[in-house]
């Protein structure tokens, strides 16, 4: 029992010296490069100033509040305000097209960044897939404004290139952006083309750091190179693909605002009224800051849940999580 105490106390203070050692080696480490270390303070600044502090003005969503009554001022309504939106005849249709369009840009954007880092990986000329991956990722810098500019010109009925393109070969135009199921494909299908590049981007990196020597046994073991794809990329790249899985998910009450407005018209108008939208139009436009900071709140607090929630059972089936 004395040399178990004895052994327990050396473990204890040997991990003092080390705390200490550790306290010692930042001390030294801030000594040296407190320029950099200064650094920081911007960014840290920014965050709390544009991040932080806004959040002190999620108390309008339990008051019925105005400009007029300024920070402090406003009645109390207590959960008044979340009754008022979750009653609003605009909140269900808000809620179902902001779940379907993030449920279909989560089944089909998600998947492809994923196929093109694979088919990537498998060229051997290095010119050529240097070009691929630039052109791939120039989409992502373009903003929606433009996209939904370059939209509207490639897919008019009278004088678009694509419709052009689909008379010339004997079919008929096709009201991709004036029909709602014809909106809601096209809205899918030009989501995944923007965003597909920066996905593919981050996987390339992650495949990067699969061992040669993995791809080397399977290779002994008769592997081609599909099954070295399935059985030995995908397993070693699989945290990074939970992990943006879960950042995803936390968007799936959120979506694209600035997607939603540039692609939008009087035409279809079926699916184009989301949560993001709502919020908008009711403190923007309407001015009701109470119920639109509350809408905004109850979103935020869903996002929150799915991440964690996802986080949770990523670590349970023995994952990498976000924390």
């Amino acid at each position: 029992m004395s040399g178990r105490k004895s052994a327990v106390a050396a473990d204890s203070k040997l991990a003092v010296k080390q705390a200490k050692k550790k306290q010692r080696s930042f001390a030294s480490c801030f000594k040296r490069d407190w320029q950099l270390y200064s650094l920081l303070l911007i960014p840290i600044a920014f965050c709390f100033l544009f991040k932080y502090v806004p959040m002190s003005w999620l108390q309008i969503a339990f008051k019925n509040w105005k400009i007029k009554d300024g920070f402090f001022g406003g009645d109390w309504a207590g959960l008044e305000i979340f009754s008022k939106v979750f009653h609003h005849r605009n909140f269900m249709k808000s809620l179902r097209n902001t779940l379907l369009l993030n449920v279909l840009d989560l089944l089909v954007s998600f998947p492809m960044p994923i196929i093109l880092a694979l088919l990537l990986n498998e060229i051997r000329n290095i010119k050529f897939k240097k070009v691929t991956q630039t052109l791939l990722y120039l989409p992502h810098f373009l903003s929606w404004v433009i996209i939904g500019g370059l939209a509207y010109q490639l897919f008019s009925v009278n004088t678009g290139v694509v419709n052009a393109l689909i008379q010339n070969l004997g079919g008929n135009a096709v009201n991709f952006l004036q029909e709602d199921t014809s909106w809601l494909i096209t809205y899918i299908v030009i989501g995944a083309w923007q965003s597909m590049g920066w996905g593919t981007i981050i996987y390339l990196a992650s495949i990067t750091s699969v061992s040669p020597e993995l791809y080397e046994a399977a290779r002994v073991d008769g592997a081609n190179r599909w099954q070295q794809m399935w059985s030995v990329t995908l397993p070693c790249i699989r945290s990074t693909i939970v992990i943006l899985l879960i950042m995803q998910l936390g968007k799936i009450m959120g979506g694209s605002f600035e997607r939603i407005m540039a692609l939008m018209n009087y035409a279809a108008t079926e699916y184009t009224t989301t949560i993001p939208v709502l919020v908008y139009q009711w403190g923007i436009q309407d001015m009701k800051f109470s119920q639109s900071t509350a809408l905004g709140l109850f979103q935020s607090i869903i996002g929150l849940a799915l991440v964690l929630g996802a986080d949770f059972v990523a670590k349970r089936l023995g994952e990498t999580g976000l924390v």
